[in-house]
């Protein structure tokens, strides 16, 4: 969230004692921020139509993330541009990473260097109305189709974090959402599931390739960011997560990507390694040529992590399968049970 992009950025040149004492003097004033401000009596002045007799976690457990509700606003008129004037034009990296989703031949990419300041999209692709979503500090970007019990619900960023994921809000019912999970946890659409669609996350050029006749997000016209910069320099190759305190995963980085299939999961190092991993009908396949959104300052000048593509065996061939490229720490926080293969 917004203390993390406080920290200063670790470029080329750049002195790292200061950025690691500027960063921990952010780090200690968030985390101080966060405990006094996760108040279930200051909440029920900020959201009074958010019902909060109802949940299914324990409020302790949800903090301040920094900026208060809509302080990241999310882009509920996204404007897109076709992949061709995008690529003449060189407004996207080749190996920058976007997430892709196609829903009845509506093919749409939307970079990570937008996300990474908005952390919500909501859209209708194909007729499906979807919220796109991306919480940085767990590298989890998932798409979500939100219609719900016969109604649309549009999404926003509540400023709240819960084991470091970004917690999300309904602005119809104002109850809050587990992004990693797509699940209601407090208000009226308390346990109520929202259907994970399959998308991918890779390099613009492999979307560009695969959609020709396809549509790319552009930055909001009112919103000024640095977009193509990242704000949490070399956060994926930190020692621990921002934010959590919870329990670490054992014989696993708790920073090291791994790869989420429902209760499934399989380290980012195994997979690259294996380049081709079956297991069951779900065939995983690795090839190279993503950059880190999370490493340098300059999304374009990130590190290779690859492009993970993941599938099903159906009688119709293989089909992309809904999955998530997070932190070994976020599986292990809220896939209780779940394995992951190292």
């Amino acid at each position: 969230m917004d203390f993390y992009r406080m920290i200063p950025r670790l470029g080329r040149g750049s002195n790292p004692a200061v950025a690691v004492v500027c960063g921990a003097a952010v780090l200690a004033f968030a985390l101080a921020f966060a405990v006094s401000a996760a108040s279930p009596s200051i909440w029920q002045r900020q959201w009074p139509k958010t019902d909060f007799t109802q949940k299914s976690v324990d409020l302790s457990e949800i903090r301040s993330g920094g900026p208060g509700k809509d302080g990241i606003p999310a882009i509920d008129r996204p404007r897109f541009l076709p992949v061709k004037q995008i690529v003449e034009d060189k407004q996207y990296g080749a190996r920058e990473p976007v997430i892709s989703l196609t829903l009845n031949g509506d093919a749409r990419a939307y970079p990570l260097q937008i996300l990474i300041w908005h952390e919500i999209v909501n859209d209708v692709v194909g007729g499906i109305p979807v919220t796109v979503t991306y919480c940085p500090l767990c590298n989890s970007a998932i798409v979500f189709d939100r219609r719900v019990a016969g109604r649309v619900l549009d999404f926003g960023v509540s400023g709240n974090l819960r084991k470091s994921d970004m917690v999300m809000y309904d602005r119809q019912t104002e109850s809050w959402w587990q992004q990693f999970l797509g699940e209601g946890i407090v208000g009226q659409m308390t346990g109520t599931r929202l259907k994970m669609l399959p998308a991918r996350v890779e390099a613009f050029e492999r979307f560009a390739k695969r959609a020709p006749g396809g549509k790319v997000l552009v930055p909001p016209a009112d919103r000024r960011r640095a977009y193509g910069t990242n704000p949490y320099v070399g956060y994926d190759t930190s020692p621990r997560p921002f934010l959590y305190n919870g329990e670490m995963p054992k014989g696993i980085n708790p920073m090291a990507y791994v790869l989420a299939v429902g209760d499934d999961a399989w380290s980012l190092a195994l997979i690259k390694r294996k380049k081709r991993i079956e297991a069951g009908d779900l065939v995983i396949t690795w090839v190279p040529g993503q950059n880190s959104a999370l490493d340098t300052s300059d999304i374009t000048e990130g590190r290779d992590i690859g492009n993970v593509v993941v599938q099903r065996r159906t009688p119709a061939g293989l089909v992309d399968e809904a999955h998530d490229l997070t932190f070994a720490f976020v599986f292990h926080a809220f896939k209780k049970g779940g394995k992951i293969h190292k």
